[in-house]
Protein backbone atom coordinates (compact mmCIF):
# COMPACT_ATOMS: atom_id res chain seq x y z
CA UNK A 1 0.00 0.00 0.00
CA UNK A 2 2.85 2.38 0.83
CA UNK A 3 4.49 1.64 -2.51
CA UNK A 4 1.21 2.31 -4.31
CA UNK A 5 0.77 5.65 -2.52
CA UNK A 6 4.35 6.61 -3.29
CA UNK A 7 3.81 5.72 -6.96
CA UNK A 8 0.61 7.80 -7.15
CA UNK A 9 2.41 10.80 -5.64
CA UNK A 10 5.32 10.75 -8.11
CA UNK A 11 5.47 13.05 -11.13
CA UNK A 12 3.97 11.94 -14.43
CA UNK A 13 7.24 11.49 -16.32
CA UNK A 14 8.53 9.27 -13.49
CA UNK A 15 5.41 7.11 -13.66
CA UNK A 16 5.78 6.77 -17.43
CA UNK A 17 9.45 5.83 -17.05
CA UNK A 18 8.53 3.19 -14.45
CA UNK A 19 5.93 1.79 -16.86
CA UNK A 20 8.47 1.74 -19.69
CA UNK A 21 11.12 -0.08 -17.61
CA UNK A 22 8.57 -2.50 -16.12
CA UNK A 23 7.38 -3.42 -19.62
CA UNK A 24 10.74 -5.10 -20.39
CA UNK A 25 10.58 -7.89 -17.75
CA UNK A 26 6.84 -8.29 -18.35
CA UNK A 27 7.50 -8.79 -22.06
CA UNK A 28 10.34 -11.25 -21.39
CA UNK A 29 8.16 -13.18 -18.94
CA UNK A 30 5.11 -13.40 -21.21
CA UNK A 31 6.99 -13.84 -24.49
CA UNK A 32 4.65 -14.00 -27.52
CA UNK A 33 1.68 -14.00 -25.11
CA UNK A 34 2.48 -10.33 -24.36
CA UNK A 35 0.35 -9.45 -27.39
CA UNK A 36 -2.70 -10.20 -25.20
CA UNK A 37 -2.07 -7.04 -23.16
CA UNK A 38 -1.16 -4.94 -26.21
CA UNK A 39 -4.80 -3.75 -26.63
CA UNK A 40 -4.34 -1.71 -23.44
CA UNK A 41 -1.53 0.22 -25.15
CA UNK A 42 -3.54 0.58 -28.35
CA UNK A 43 -6.45 1.94 -26.33
CA UNK A 44 -4.16 4.60 -24.87
CA UNK A 45 -2.87 5.57 -28.34
CA UNK A 46 -6.42 5.85 -29.69
CA UNK A 47 -7.40 8.12 -26.82
CA UNK A 48 -4.46 10.41 -27.53
CA UNK A 49 -5.11 10.44 -31.28
CA UNK A 50 -8.75 11.27 -30.60
CA UNK A 51 -7.60 14.61 -29.24
CA UNK A 52 -5.10 15.49 -31.97
CA UNK A 53 -7.36 16.83 -34.76
CA UNK A 54 -9.61 19.12 -32.66
CA UNK A 55 -6.60 20.33 -30.65
CA UNK A 56 -4.48 21.11 -33.72
CA UNK A 57 -7.27 22.88 -35.58
CA UNK A 58 -8.55 24.94 -32.64
CA UNK A 59 -5.14 25.92 -31.25
CA UNK A 60 -3.67 26.72 -34.66
CA UNK A 61 -6.69 28.80 -35.64
CA UNK A 62 -6.65 30.72 -32.34
CA UNK A 63 -2.90 31.23 -32.56
CA UNK A 64 -3.13 32.60 -36.10
CA UNK A 65 -6.16 34.81 -35.41
CA UNK A 66 -4.56 36.14 -32.22
CA UNK A 67 -1.37 37.28 -33.99
CA UNK A 68 -3.28 40.04 -35.74
CA UNK A 69 -0.34 40.57 -38.12
CA UNK A 70 -0.04 38.56 -41.31
CA UNK A 71 3.58 39.65 -41.74
CA UNK A 72 4.45 38.16 -38.34
CA UNK A 73 2.80 34.89 -39.35
CA UNK A 74 4.82 34.82 -42.56
CA UNK A 75 8.02 35.53 -40.66
CA UNK A 76 7.36 32.71 -38.16
CA UNK A 77 6.43 30.36 -41.00
CA UNK A 78 9.64 30.99 -42.94
CA UNK A 79 11.80 30.61 -39.83
CA UNK A 80 10.08 27.36 -38.90
CA UNK A 81 10.30 25.73 -42.31
CA UNK A 82 13.91 26.91 -42.73
CA UNK A 83 14.91 25.40 -39.39
CA UNK A 84 13.16 22.12 -40.13
CA UNK A 85 14.79 21.75 -43.55
CA UNK A 86 18.27 22.54 -42.18
CA UNK A 87 18.09 20.08 -39.28
CA UNK A 88 16.65 17.37 -41.54
CA UNK A 89 19.55 17.77 -43.99
CA UNK A 90 22.04 17.65 -41.08
CA UNK A 91 20.39 14.47 -39.75
CA UNK A 92 20.64 12.68 -43.11
CA UNK A 93 24.27 13.76 -43.47
CA UNK A 94 25.10 12.31 -40.03
CA UNK A 95 23.43 9.05 -41.05
CA UNK A 96 25.37 8.84 -44.31
CA UNK A 97 28.71 9.61 -42.63
CA UNK A 98 28.21 6.93 -39.96
CA UNK A 99 26.95 4.42 -42.51
CA UNK A 100 30.02 4.92 -44.70
CA UNK A 101 32.54 4.98 -41.85
CA UNK A 102 31.29 1.95 -39.93
CA UNK A 103 29.87 0.04 -42.94
CA UNK A 104 27.52 -2.28 -40.99
CA UNK A 105 26.27 -3.93 -44.20
CA UNK A 106 29.65 -5.53 -44.90
CA UNK A 107 29.41 -7.68 -41.76
CA UNK A 108 26.22 -9.47 -42.90
CA UNK A 109 26.99 -12.86 -44.47
CA UNK A 110 25.01 -14.50 -47.27
CA UNK A 111 23.17 -16.98 -45.03
CA UNK A 112 21.95 -14.24 -42.68
CA UNK A 113 20.84 -12.16 -45.65
CA UNK A 114 18.82 -15.05 -47.07
CA UNK A 115 17.21 -15.75 -43.69
CA UNK A 116 16.20 -12.13 -43.21
CA UNK A 117 14.82 -11.91 -46.75
CA UNK A 118 12.71 -15.03 -46.36
CA UNK A 119 11.36 -13.94 -42.95
CA UNK A 120 10.23 -10.45 -43.94
CA UNK A 121 9.73 -10.61 -47.72
CA UNK A 122 5.92 -10.56 -47.55
CA UNK A 123 5.84 -7.63 -45.12
CA UNK A 124 8.34 -5.72 -47.26
CA UNK A 125 6.20 -6.26 -50.36
CA UNK A 126 3.24 -4.62 -48.61
CA UNK A 127 5.33 -1.59 -47.61
CA UNK A 128 6.73 -1.25 -51.14
CA UNK A 129 3.24 -1.34 -52.66
CA UNK A 130 2.10 1.48 -50.36
CA UNK A 131 5.21 3.53 -51.19
CA UNK A 132 4.75 3.17 -54.94
CA UNK A 133 1.13 4.34 -54.64
CA UNK A 134 2.09 7.51 -52.74
CA UNK A 135 1.92 10.76 -54.73
CA UNK A 136 5.08 12.59 -55.76
CA UNK A 137 6.41 15.74 -54.12
CA UNK A 138 4.62 18.14 -56.50
CA UNK A 139 1.32 16.32 -56.11
CA UNK A 140 1.76 16.23 -52.32
CA UNK A 141 2.26 20.02 -52.26
CA UNK A 142 -0.81 20.48 -54.49
CA UNK A 143 -2.92 18.33 -52.18
CA UNK A 144 -2.16 20.63 -49.25
CA UNK A 145 -5.20 22.65 -50.34
CA UNK A 146 -8.28 20.66 -49.25
CA UNK A 147 -11.29 20.32 -51.53
CA UNK A 148 -13.47 19.60 -48.52
CA UNK A 149 -12.15 20.75 -45.10
CA UNK A 150 -14.67 18.58 -43.26
CA UNK A 151 -13.35 15.52 -45.09
CA UNK A 152 -9.79 16.56 -44.19
CA UNK A 153 -10.76 16.74 -40.52
CA UNK A 154 -12.48 13.35 -40.68
CA UNK A 155 -9.47 11.72 -42.35
CA UNK A 156 -6.94 13.50 -40.07
CA UNK A 157 -5.04 14.87 -43.08
CA UNK A 158 -2.71 17.08 -41.07
CA UNK A 159 -1.24 19.17 -43.89
CA UNK A 160 -4.70 20.09 -45.16
CA UNK A 161 -5.95 20.80 -41.63
CA UNK A 162 -2.99 23.09 -40.98
CA UNK A 163 -3.51 24.94 -44.27
CA UNK A 164 -7.23 25.49 -43.66
CA UNK A 165 -6.75 26.53 -40.01
CA UNK A 166 -4.09 29.09 -41.04
CA UNK A 167 -6.20 30.50 -43.86
CA UNK A 168 -9.31 30.63 -41.68
CA UNK A 169 -7.37 32.38 -38.90
CA UNK A 170 -6.01 34.96 -41.34
CA UNK A 171 -9.50 35.56 -42.75
CA UNK A 172 -10.95 36.16 -39.27
CA UNK A 173 -8.25 38.74 -38.49
CA UNK A 174 -9.35 40.67 -41.59
CA UNK A 175 -12.97 40.98 -40.39
CA UNK A 176 -13.57 44.62 -39.37
CA UNK A 177 -14.50 45.46 -35.80
CA UNK A 178 -14.92 42.72 -33.24
CA UNK A 179 -17.19 40.50 -35.32
CA UNK A 180 -14.63 37.70 -35.35
CA UNK A 181 -14.14 37.73 -31.57
CA UNK A 182 -16.92 35.20 -30.75
CA UNK A 183 -15.40 32.70 -33.19
CA UNK A 184 -11.96 33.10 -31.62
CA UNK A 185 -13.38 32.72 -28.11
CA UNK A 186 -15.27 29.58 -29.12
CA UNK A 187 -12.23 27.82 -30.55
CA UNK A 188 -10.12 29.06 -27.64
CA UNK A 189 -12.54 27.26 -25.31
CA UNK A 190 -12.32 24.14 -27.52
CA UNK A 191 -8.53 24.27 -27.30
CA UNK A 192 -8.62 24.56 -23.50
CA UNK A 193 -11.09 21.68 -23.35
CA UNK A 194 -8.74 19.49 -25.38
CA UNK A 195 -5.85 20.34 -23.03
CA UNK A 196 -7.95 19.23 -20.05
CA UNK A 197 -8.76 16.03 -21.93
CA UNK A 198 -5.02 15.45 -22.38
CA UNK A 199 -4.62 15.63 -18.59
CA UNK A 200 -7.31 12.97 -18.15
CA UNK A 201 -5.92 10.62 -20.82
CA UNK A 202 -2.34 10.94 -19.54
CA UNK A 203 -3.41 9.32 -16.26
CA UNK A 204 -3.46 6.07 -18.28
CA UNK A 205 -0.02 6.68 -19.79
CA UNK A 206 2.06 4.49 -17.41
CA UNK A 207 -0.19 1.45 -17.97
CA UNK A 208 -0.43 2.08 -21.72
CA UNK A 209 3.34 2.44 -22.04
CA UNK A 210 3.92 -0.77 -20.05
CA UNK A 211 1.60 -2.72 -22.37
CA UNK A 212 3.19 -1.32 -25.54
CA UNK A 213 6.77 -2.02 -24.44
CA UNK A 214 5.89 -5.50 -23.17
CA UNK A 215 4.32 -6.36 -26.54
CA UNK A 216 7.42 -5.19 -28.43
CA UNK A 217 9.81 -7.10 -26.15
CA UNK A 218 7.62 -10.21 -26.29
CA UNK A 219 7.62 -10.26 -30.09
CA UNK A 220 11.34 -9.50 -30.50
CA UNK A 221 13.49 -12.40 -31.57
CA UNK A 222 17.02 -12.26 -30.14
CA UNK A 223 18.42 -13.95 -33.25
CA UNK A 224 17.12 -11.14 -35.45
CA UNK A 225 18.41 -8.52 -33.01
CA UNK A 226 21.90 -10.02 -32.96
CA UNK A 227 21.96 -10.35 -36.76
CA UNK A 228 21.23 -6.66 -37.14
CA UNK A 229 23.07 -5.44 -34.04
CA UNK A 230 25.68 -3.46 -36.01
CA UNK A 231 23.06 -1.72 -38.14
CA UNK A 232 20.88 -0.96 -35.10
CA UNK A 233 23.79 0.51 -33.13
CA UNK A 234 24.79 2.76 -36.05
CA UNK A 235 21.24 4.14 -36.37
CA UNK A 236 20.80 4.61 -32.61
CA UNK A 237 24.24 6.24 -32.30
CA UNK A 238 23.38 8.67 -35.09
CA UNK A 239 20.05 9.49 -33.46
CA UNK A 240 21.83 10.11 -30.14
CA UNK A 241 24.39 12.41 -31.77
CA UNK A 242 21.72 14.41 -33.57
CA UNK A 243 19.25 14.43 -30.68
CA UNK A 244 21.75 15.45 -28.02
CA UNK A 245 24.44 17.54 -29.72
CA UNK A 246 22.69 19.18 -32.67
CA UNK A 247 19.58 20.22 -30.75
CA UNK A 248 21.53 21.22 -27.63
CA UNK A 249 23.77 23.47 -29.72
CA UNK A 250 20.84 24.99 -31.59
CA UNK A 251 18.77 25.65 -28.46
CA UNK A 252 21.71 27.17 -26.57
CA UNK A 253 22.92 29.23 -29.52
CA UNK A 254 19.59 30.64 -30.69
CA UNK A 255 17.55 30.84 -27.49
CA UNK A 256 20.10 30.88 -24.65
CA UNK A 257 18.27 28.06 -22.86
CA UNK A 258 20.45 25.46 -21.15
CA UNK A 259 20.29 22.01 -22.79
CA UNK A 260 19.65 20.30 -19.43
CA UNK A 261 16.65 22.54 -18.76
CA UNK A 262 15.37 21.84 -22.27
CA UNK A 263 15.63 18.05 -22.05
CA UNK A 264 14.16 17.93 -18.56
CA UNK A 265 11.13 19.89 -19.69
CA UNK A 266 10.28 17.60 -22.61
CA UNK A 267 10.83 14.23 -20.90
CA UNK A 268 7.11 13.32 -20.79
CA UNK A 269 6.77 13.92 -24.54
CA UNK A 270 9.95 11.95 -25.33
CA UNK A 271 8.76 8.97 -23.29
CA UNK A 272 5.34 8.95 -24.96
CA UNK A 273 6.94 9.27 -28.41
CA UNK A 274 9.33 6.42 -27.63
CA UNK A 275 6.59 4.08 -26.45
CA UNK A 276 3.98 4.91 -29.13
CA UNK A 277 6.37 5.43 -32.09
CA UNK A 278 4.11 8.25 -33.27
CA UNK A 279 4.77 11.98 -33.54
CA UNK A 280 1.08 12.71 -34.10
CA UNK A 281 -0.06 10.71 -31.09
CA UNK A 282 2.49 12.59 -28.97
CA UNK A 283 1.52 16.04 -30.28
CA UNK A 284 -0.88 17.02 -27.44
CA UNK A 285 1.78 16.13 -24.87
CA UNK A 286 4.50 17.94 -26.82
CA UNK A 287 2.37 21.08 -26.97
CA UNK A 288 1.71 20.99 -23.24
CA UNK A 289 5.42 20.49 -22.47
CA UNK A 290 6.33 23.41 -24.74
CA UNK A 291 3.78 25.79 -23.22
CA UNK A 292 3.78 24.75 -19.56
CA UNK A 293 7.37 23.56 -19.10
CA UNK A 294 9.42 25.49 -21.65
CA UNK A 295 7.50 28.78 -21.59
CA UNK A 296 6.71 28.87 -25.32
CA UNK A 297 3.72 31.09 -26.13
CA UNK A 298 0.46 29.48 -27.25
CA UNK A 299 0.68 31.28 -30.61
CA UNK A 300 4.12 29.88 -31.46
CA UNK A 301 3.46 26.42 -30.04
CA UNK A 302 0.17 26.00 -31.90
CA UNK A 303 1.85 26.83 -35.22
CA UNK A 304 5.32 25.29 -34.96
CA UNK A 305 4.49 21.95 -33.32
CA UNK A 306 1.59 20.73 -35.53
CA UNK A 307 3.67 21.68 -38.57
CA UNK A 308 6.66 19.82 -37.13
CA UNK A 309 4.65 16.68 -36.39
CA UNK A 310 3.71 16.65 -40.08
CA UNK A 311 6.85 17.66 -41.98
CA UNK A 312 9.78 17.54 -39.54
CA UNK A 313 11.09 13.98 -39.34
CA UNK A 314 14.79 14.31 -38.48
CA UNK A 315 15.01 10.91 -36.82
CA UNK A 316 13.29 9.25 -39.74
CA UNK A 317 15.53 11.05 -42.24
CA UNK A 318 18.71 9.97 -40.41
CA UNK A 319 17.50 6.38 -40.35
CA UNK A 320 16.86 6.51 -44.09
CA UNK A 321 20.44 7.62 -44.71
CA UNK A 322 21.90 4.72 -42.70
CA UNK A 323 19.41 2.19 -44.10
CA UNK A 324 20.11 3.15 -47.72
CA UNK A 325 23.87 2.74 -47.24
CA UNK A 326 23.39 -0.50 -45.26
CA UNK A 327 21.20 -2.15 -47.94
CA UNK A 328 23.53 -0.99 -50.72
CA UNK A 329 26.52 -2.51 -48.88
CA UNK A 330 24.74 -5.85 -48.47
CA UNK A 331 23.99 -5.97 -52.21
CA UNK A 332 27.51 -4.78 -53.05
CA UNK A 333 26.23 -1.65 -54.79
CA UNK A 334 28.69 1.28 -54.61
CA UNK A 335 27.12 4.65 -53.91
CA UNK A 336 28.72 7.62 -55.63
CA UNK A 337 28.86 11.10 -54.13
CA UNK A 338 26.01 12.04 -56.47
CA UNK A 339 23.93 9.10 -55.21
CA UNK A 340 24.43 10.23 -51.64
CA UNK A 341 23.46 13.79 -52.49
CA UNK A 342 20.31 12.32 -54.04
CA UNK A 343 19.62 10.51 -50.77
CA UNK A 344 19.92 13.80 -48.86
CA UNK A 345 17.56 15.57 -51.27
CA UNK A 346 15.02 12.74 -51.57
CA UNK A 347 14.91 11.93 -47.85
CA UNK A 348 14.37 15.62 -47.06
CA UNK A 349 11.54 15.91 -49.57
CA UNK A 350 10.04 12.55 -48.58
CA UNK A 351 9.69 13.79 -45.00
CA UNK A 352 7.28 16.52 -46.16
CA UNK A 353 3.77 15.24 -45.71
CA UNK A 354 4.89 11.95 -44.15
CA UNK A 355 2.29 11.09 -41.53
CA UNK A 356 3.62 10.96 -37.97
CA UNK A 357 2.46 7.38 -37.45
CA UNK A 358 4.33 4.14 -36.61
CA UNK A 359 6.31 2.61 -39.49
CA UNK A 360 5.98 5.48 -41.97
CA UNK A 361 9.79 5.66 -42.26
CA UNK A 362 9.92 2.31 -44.08
CA UNK A 363 7.46 3.55 -46.69
CA UNK A 364 9.36 6.77 -47.35
CA UNK A 365 12.61 4.73 -47.41
CA UNK A 366 11.22 2.77 -50.36
CA UNK A 367 10.75 6.05 -52.23
CA UNK A 368 14.38 6.99 -51.54
CA UNK A 369 15.78 3.60 -52.60
CA UNK A 370 13.77 3.70 -55.81
CA UNK A 371 15.49 6.95 -56.83
CA UNK A 372 19.04 5.57 -56.51
CA UNK A 373 18.46 2.13 -58.02
CA UNK A 374 18.75 -0.03 -54.90
CA UNK A 375 16.48 -3.13 -54.93
CA UNK A 376 13.38 -2.31 -52.90
CA UNK A 377 13.23 -5.91 -51.68
CA UNK A 378 16.23 -5.01 -49.50
CA UNK A 379 13.78 -3.38 -47.09
CA UNK A 380 13.07 -6.90 -45.82
CA UNK A 381 16.61 -6.96 -44.43
CA UNK A 382 15.87 -4.29 -41.81
CA UNK A 383 12.23 -4.91 -40.89
CA UNK A 384 13.20 -7.22 -38.02
CA UNK A 385 14.36 -4.32 -35.85
CA UNK A 386 12.30 -1.53 -37.39
CA UNK A 387 9.90 -1.29 -34.44
CA UNK A 388 12.75 -0.71 -31.98
CA UNK A 389 14.40 1.87 -34.23
CA UNK A 390 11.02 3.51 -34.92
CA UNK A 391 10.65 4.14 -31.19
CA UNK A 392 14.05 5.85 -31.03
CA UNK A 393 13.56 7.98 -34.15
CA UNK A 394 10.08 9.12 -33.00
CA UNK A 395 11.63 10.45 -29.78
CA UNK A 396 14.18 12.38 -31.86
CA UNK A 397 11.43 13.70 -34.16
CA UNK A 398 9.47 15.34 -31.35
CA UNK A 399 12.67 16.64 -29.73
CA UNK A 400 13.39 18.49 -32.98
CA UNK A 401 9.87 19.94 -32.97
CA UNK A 402 10.26 21.17 -29.39
CA UNK A 403 13.66 22.72 -30.13
CA UNK A 404 12.14 24.62 -33.04
CA UNK A 405 9.33 25.93 -30.82
CA UNK A 406 11.85 27.23 -28.26
CA UNK A 407 14.07 28.86 -30.90
CA UNK A 408 11.21 30.49 -32.81
CA UNK A 409 9.60 31.72 -29.58
CA UNK A 410 12.91 33.20 -28.41
CA UNK A 411 13.39 34.97 -31.75
CA UNK A 412 9.90 36.47 -31.51
CA UNK A 413 10.29 37.50 -27.87
CA UNK A 414 7.59 35.01 -26.84
CA UNK A 415 9.61 32.67 -24.63
CA UNK A 416 8.91 32.92 -20.89
CA UNK A 417 12.30 31.98 -19.46
CA UNK A 418 10.98 32.13 -15.89
CA UNK A 419 8.57 29.28 -16.65
CA UNK A 420 11.38 27.11 -18.01
CA UNK A 421 13.64 27.84 -15.04
CA UNK A 422 10.84 27.17 -12.53
CA UNK A 423 9.99 23.87 -14.24
CA UNK A 424 13.66 22.86 -14.15
CA UNK A 425 13.84 23.53 -10.41
CA UNK A 426 10.60 21.63 -9.76
CA UNK A 427 11.91 18.58 -11.57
Amino acid sequence: MKLFKAFMNTKLHTKILIGLVAGIPVGLLLGPHAEKIEPIGKLFIRLIRMIVVPLVFSSLFVGTASLGDIRKLGRIGLKTIGYYLCTTAIAITIGLILGNLIAPGKSIDESTRERLMSSYQAEAAGKIEIAMDKPGVVETLTRIIPQNPIESLAEANMLQIIFFALLFGIAVTLIPGNKGKPVIEFFDAVSEGMIQMVHLVMKLAPLGVLALIAAVVGKFGMDILLSLLGYSLVVISGLAIHGIFVYSTAVKLFSGMGPIDFFRAIRPAQLIAFSTSSSNATLPVTMECAEKNLGVSDEVSSFVLPLGATINMDGTALYQGVAAVFIAQIYGIPLTFGDQLTIVLMATLASIGAAGVPGIGVITLAMVLDQIGIPLEGIALILGVDRLIDMCRSAVNITGDASAAVIIAAGEGELDRKTAKKESRDR
